[in-house]
């Protein structure tokens, strides 16, 4: 086939910061590359085109979420291509570096490129003697490359070393090969801020400053260097696709609970998630509830803050879509979901329900507290309030006796720290108001000009 762009459809993942592929074969098949299991975008790109997923590929053991090729194999028939190395227990074919698969007039060769994971293959697409462009998954990624640390602390050196010797392999491919990553801006595996998703590996060698590092001892510096935190459903999301997630048929349940039923699994040792906008939350809502705002970012927080073993009831307003939120908490695993609040808040407060409230405020109406900043540290070196404290959101459950006394619970807007003051609330701490707004809000309604660095812990 004649391959163009067209042919080509990226789908971004705002919230996980990744994107996956859907490649038009031209006959009506299609390829799928790093395909998550919240699968409505790419059916819904499929369906558009009048295309059947004939492929599925993956170029590694995910952490980050659940794969969907299993369920692309169960409902388009695809044939799922993977890592031999990666030892699944579902059925793929499993390559090799150099292995090709004949798509119908393109092709895919795997080529190794350890580092993110052991297993990690990228897929140059060739049509003919043609190199089109590379699927890097967690190898090569715009201006960086993906985090070499996921498979423990003592792995981390040799994987860094991996991940250059891949990198530098991949860069002696034509500078006019199209490089399609899948983790990218917003990703917590390493990937930088910026929009460009895609590139060229012509542009890579000019731009990315770990192809710039002199030699391997320092690129492992500045790879190992820019890791940050990460979520700690990665720590075993991995080995869940390398069993194989189960099949899904049509959208998973979202049963309705009366406020007993809600109670019932209070006691029993459940977790209610309060998935409305933070100004609704700080109105009132249920004694204990975790607030995790329902945006491109609900399934991070979700799998960040809680376990995924105990039952789940969930609070939503009734103009928010259950699709929205069941399906990204299973693209991350957690399907104990046993009910959403039927009617909400007015049910419960219909009920005589128990409700807390929390302060919640613009920059204009507060000042003089402590100021406790919650966003990663990345963001916070970036700027942040003179004589912020700073503790990052997913660690803070840990370290709730660090928090000053009446302090200003701040993020970048305000949703995470509505879910910061909620961890707080049930450690007891109820003096704490949340910002509406961030740094530079404060800053500009105080006269203040904003600190970068690392600044107090």
């Amino acid at each position: 086939m004649s391959f163009s762009t067209e042919h080509l459809i990226p789908l971004v993942d705002e919230g996980l910061g990744n994107s996956s592929y859907l490649v038009d074969l031209g006959d009506g098949r299609a390829l799928a590359l790093d395909a998550s299991r919240d699968l409505r975008g790419l059916h819904a790109a499929a369906a558009g085109r009048g295309l059947r997923v004939a492929f599925a590929a993956d170029t590694h053991l995910h952490a980050d979420f659940l794969s969907g090729a299993v369920q692309l194999a169960h409902d388009h028939g695809a044939t799922v291509l993977a890592s031999a190395a990666g030892r699944r227990e579902f059925a793929h074919t499993g390559l090799a570096d150099g292995d090709e698969v004949d798509l119908g007039g393109l092709t895919l060769r795997a080529l190794a490129t350890p580092g993110h994971t052991d297993e990690h293959l990228a897929f140059l697409l060739l049509d003919g003697a043609r190199e089109l462009g590379v699927f890097t998954g967690g190898s090569l990624i715009v201006n960086s490359a993906a985090r070499p640390d996921l498979l423990g602390a003592g792995r981390t050196e040799e994987l860094a070393r991996d991940q250059y010797r891949s990198l530098h392999r991949l860069i002696t491919l034509p500078d006019d090969v199209a490089v399609w990553p899948t983790h990218g801006a917003g990703s917590f595996c390493s990937a930088p801020p910026g929009a460009e998703r895609t590139t060229t590996i012509g542009a890579q060698k000019l731009a990315n400053p770990l192809l710039a590092a002199p030699d391997e001892d320092a690129f492992v510096r500045a790879l190992v260097a820019g890791l940050g935190s990460y979520p700690r459903y990665f720590d075993h999301l991995a080995e869940v696709n390398r069993r194989g997630p189960a099949v899904v048929d049509g959208t998973p349940a979202l049963p309705a609970l009366t406020a007993a039923d809600v109670r019932a699994h209070l006691a029993a040792g459940g977790h209610v998630v309060d998935v409305r906008p933070a100004a609704d939350f700080a109105a009132g809502h249920i004694p204990g509830a975790l607030s995790i705002p329902l945006r491109d970012q609900f399934a991070t927080w979700l799998g960040w803050l809680l376990p995924d073993t105990a039952p789940l009831v969930f609070v939503l307003n009734l103009d928010q879509e259950v699709g929205d939120l069941v399906w990204p908490a299973y693209k991350i695993g957690y399907e104990r979901l046993a009910g959403q609040l039927a009617g909400g808040m007015a049910a419960w407060h219909a009920e005589d329900g128990p409700h807390s409230t929390t302060a919640f405020a613009d920059a204009a109406h507060v000042g003089g507290q402590p100021y406790l900043d919650v966003r990663q540290a990345s963001e916070f070196r970036a700027g942040h309030v003179p004589a912020a404290v700073h503790l990052e959101l997913g660690s803070l459950a840990a370290r709730a006796a660090d928090v000053p006394p009446g302090a200003i619970v701040a993020c970048g807007h305000g949703e995470r720290a509505m879910t910061a003051a909620s961890i707080l609330e049930r450690a007891g701490r109820t003096d704490l108001t949340v910002l509406q707004g961030g740094p530079a809000d404060y800053a500009h309604a105080h006269d203040l000009r904003l600190d970068a660095g690392e600044g107090p812990r």
